[in-house]
């Protein structure tokens, strides 16, 4: 005794009907801006990912030290006062 309703409107629209069920202005632009933002956040997943499998290549191989001149590194307080 069970019953399913299907709704058959979709499969018996004709070309013209469907056009005039298009997506507004204000749709496309939603789903152009979710579209960006889907792009962006999966670009941050693989720098994500590129990160922790490899750390150390984005690291710079020079310290914040190298530029002292005359002072040994670590000892920039004494030179600040």
């Amino acid at each position: 005794m069970c019953s399913v309703h299907y709704d058959h409107s979709l499969a018996a629209m004709s070309g013209s009907d469907i056009m005039a069920h298009s997506l507004s202005l204000e749709q496309k632009t939603a789903f152009a801006f979710v579209g960006m933002l889907l792009v962006f956040l999966g670009l941050l997943i693989v720098r994500c990912f590129r990160i922790l499998l490899d750390p150390y290549s984005s690291m710079p191989s020079s310290s914040w030290g190298d530029g002292l001149e005359g002072l040994e590194k670590g000892a920039f307080e004494y030179a600040l006062t």
